[in-house]
């Protein structure tokens, strides 16, 4: 049984297609990246299939389920881009409402709420009110209320944006743990965040599905790509350029250098020479290019 399978699945309004005719078939496992520019309809696809929204064309099962079926009550959550609670309410009391909501009793209600703020790393705030939390701590709130219940597959729309890097981190680290327990979904605009956690990716854009597929740099052979320290950048890239079955070196915005090449030379050693030869140091090199520049690249 697959974890998500769609057929012809559409959202329209009026003219505009905002899901246009997807096919697409994904699998339990690691974590699944969902990109694209603002308006390829990422988020029509995740109120999809958590039911919020009905399709105009198509149909989509979860979890062998119809999409909005009662049978899916605790084993699919969300964790939407804007998520508020409500800021007059203690947090422990909506959770426990929440829990109460997937049919828990107040015990289990109460037991589930100490368990999930416990493993966003915030035990201690169940008798405060959202507003007093910083914009990290209510992100991690919320997260909080996407595990309850333990759920099989859960959907993330922009889980870190806006927030400072130690509340990253800790929502990163949560990803990675509870991955052995469920599958994520995770929409975000930074692709480097989806990189380091995801195995796979689905790349939207305009409504429809440009690709999707494994994400492993490795896989796309014949580049190299090198982020170097403080280097002499002209250097660099004229000797790169001399290096045999190296076809183009291109510097990228982020600082990494794109290194494409004829797939019968053995070309990363030869760069790891050249290095070592002129003193040069290097934050990273991965054979293959990385997640921006094969969506986004030309």
């Amino acid at each position: 049984m697959s974890l998500i399978t769609t057929r012809g699945l559409g959202k329209h309004y009026g003219k505009v297609r905002a899901l246009d005719s997807l096919d697409l078939t994904l699998e339990a496992g690691d974590p699944i990246a969902l990109v694209g520019p603002n308006g390829a309809g990422k988020t029509t696809l995740l109120s999809l299939l958590c039911g919020f929204i009905k399709p105009s064309t198509g149909s989509a099962t979860v979890l062998g389920h119809a999409i909005g079926s009662k049978h899916l009550v605790g084993k699919v959550s969300a964790l939407p881009q804007d998520a508020n609670f409500d800021p007059r309410i203690s947090i422990a009391r909506q959770m426990r409402l929440l829990a109460r909501l997937q049919g828990m009793s107040a015990s289990q209600a109460a037991h589930e709420t100490d368990r999930v703020l416990d493993t966003v790393q915030l035990g201690d705030i169940g008798l405060r009110k959202p507003d007093e939390l910083s914009h990290g701590m209510r992100k991690r709130m919320s997260l909080a209320q996407a595990l309850i219940g333990s759920p099989e597959l859960i959907m993330l729309d922009e889980p870190t944006a806006g927030i400072d890097p130690p509340n990253v981190k800790i929502i990163r680290d949560l990803i990675r743990r509870e991955s052995a327990n469920a599958t994520f979904i995770i929409s975000s605009h930074n692709l480097d965040e989806l990189e380091k956690l995801c195995g796979s990716v689905v790349y939207l854009a305009a409504g429809k599905l440009v690709e999707y597929g494994p994400i492993d740099p490795s896989a796309d052979s014949g580049y190299l790509t090198i982020r170097p320290g403080e280097i002499d950048n002209d250097g660099f890239l004229q000797a790169c350029q001399s290096i045999p079955g190296v076809s183009s070196v291109q510097l990228q915005a982020q600082g990494d250098f794109l290194i494409r090449y004829d797939k019968q030379h053995t070309v990363d050693q030869q760069v790891l020479q050249l290095l070592t030869a002129n003193g040069w140091s290097y934050r990273y090199l991965i054979n293959g290019r990385s997640l921006e520049d094969r969506l986004y690249g030309e």
